[in-house]
């Protein structure tokens, strides 16, 4: 897939300053977050999937590119850069390095199909964003509980395949992982057992996941206490079409950037129901917002700020705020009267990233915890250079530097890009000022 963004040359920074309050309407890509575990689950069934609204990010790119390497057939239909259609392999491994499986975090969600193919997985250890300690523990435990057999050692890990067997897997997770939800999901497809698991994750991400396996007749129900997942009565050849959803948190992103500015702006292509969580934020703020079939609508214009402080903290637990949504609403609370906590256990590093570069504009905060800071607002940020350490914090930075005063140059854009094809462009398109700039 080809990448959205503009510039031919590669950007070295982004340059952005205040402008007007950004008004307009604009169309987010797929989700990464979603497109991700929807590939894996496209290898993992072994027959013709069309996958759609595929975003043109560098990390979705990178598991394409895995997938080819490891003997699937990828093909993009002619004219249609968003949509790319898997074919079965004939499991001819064109070379056993796997090294850029290191380049992203997702690259775990391969070993259930590696597993059906090749009778094991061999993978370096992921990479991804560099938020604190992931480990792949729950993972492990949800291939042991298919009877694999699972080593490491410093460079990565590798799982290998249970002789047949048959019957329901049942597995409680310690916590929610999304991770490992869809890790124990895919190896159910693989080995085609029932699979019951508690206390799973329910986050958009996964339930696309059991959304298209419901489309090919895996029978698929989700509480929040226990997943249940039963192999269809009959294997099918014919090719499956899948849709990626909208991404929410760029979604979630561009809103708090319309609402730092004071703007009015309706963000479509994105579920209303994926962004329920912020949308109460939002609200609890004076920010009007309303979510439709497809879209969020925020009037910042008319805004009435409550001066109720914000907190906004992460969580796994169905219909929970995302840990993604935090950076973004970290940066719109520095220009908002009272004092705002956030808290984020799921990601410990990620404080750890976005607070210095912050300082640099200016923002004062208050670390509780590696995990938990709070701010008082309303702030003053003046621009300077700062660094995209990870996806989010990159992100968030652009919605700070909407407000501060003077130039913000944002750098590190491989690690923006990993996330967003092209956030400068949307941004943009509701009339803010900025700009990439090429070496």
């Amino acid at each position: 897939m080809t990448p959205t963004r503009i510039p031919a040359v590669a950007a070295e920074v982004i340059a952005v300053q205040p402008g007007p309050p950004l008004v307009g309407t604009v169309r987010v890509d797929g989700s990464k977050n979603a497109a991700l575990p929807l590939l894996a689950a496209a290898a993992a069934l072994r027959r013709p999937v069309r996958l759609g609204n595929l975003p043109g990010n560098t990390d979705v790119e990178t598991m394409l590119a895995l997938l080819q390497h490891v003997g699937w057939h990828v093909a993009q239909p002619v004219g249609e850069p968003e949509c790319a259609v898997l074919l079965p392999t004939d499991g001819q491994r064109t070379s056993a390095d796997l090294g850029d499986a290191a380049r992203i975090r997702a690259s775990y969600y391969l070993v259930p199909a590696l597993l059906a193919l090749y009778g094991e997985a061999r993978l370096p250890w992921p990479g991804g964003c560099p938020i604190g300690a992931r480990g792949m523990d729950l993972h492990f435990k949800a291939y042991q509980a298919f009877g694999d057999k699972v080593a490491v050692d410093e460079t990565g890990y590798r799982v290998k395949a249970a002789a047949s067997r048959s019957g329901t897997v049942s597995l409680v997770l310690p916590f929610r992982s999304r991770g490992a939800t869809v890790a124990a999901v895919l190896r159910a497809v693989t080995t085609e057992r029932p699979l019951r698991l508690g206390q799973p994750n329910l986050s958009p991400e996964v339930l696309s996941v059991l959304e298209g396996l419901r489309s090919v007749g895996w029978e698929a129900r989700a509480g929040e206490r226990v997943l249940a997942l039963s192999p269809p009565p009959a294997a099918s050849d014919e090719t499956v079409v899948w849709e990626v959803p909208g991404d929410k948190i760029e979604a979630g992103t561009l809103a708090c950037a319309v609402a730092a500015t004071g703007g009015t702006a309706r963000i479509e292509g994105v579920r209303g129901t994926d962004l329920t969580p912020l949308v109460t934020v939002l609200r609890s703020l004076g920010f009007p917002a309303d979510t439709e079939t497809d879209a969020l609508s925020v009037d910042a214009a008319g805004a009435r700020h409550t001066g109720r402080p914000l907190r906004a903290i992460a969580t796994l637990a169905p219909g929970g705020l995302d840990a993604d949504f935090e950076p973004p609403l970290m940066s719109l609370a520095l220009g908002l009267p009272g004092t705002h906590l956030f808290a984020d256990d799921i990601n410990p590093g990620r404080h750890s990233n976005l607070l210095p570069q912050l300082a640099r504009l200016g923002a004062e905060t208050e670390e509780i915890s590696p995990t938990e800071c709070r701010l008082t607002g309303p702030q003053r940020l003046t621009g300077a250079g700062v660094e995209a350490t990870d996806i989010r914090t990159g992100s968030a930075l652009v919605v700070a530097g909407l407000t501060a005063r003077g130039v913000t140059t944002l750098g590190g854009l491989d690690q923006l890009r990993r996330g967003h094809a092209d956030l400068p462009g949307k941004l943009r398109a509701l009339g803010a000022d900025i700009c990439e700039v090429a070496p």
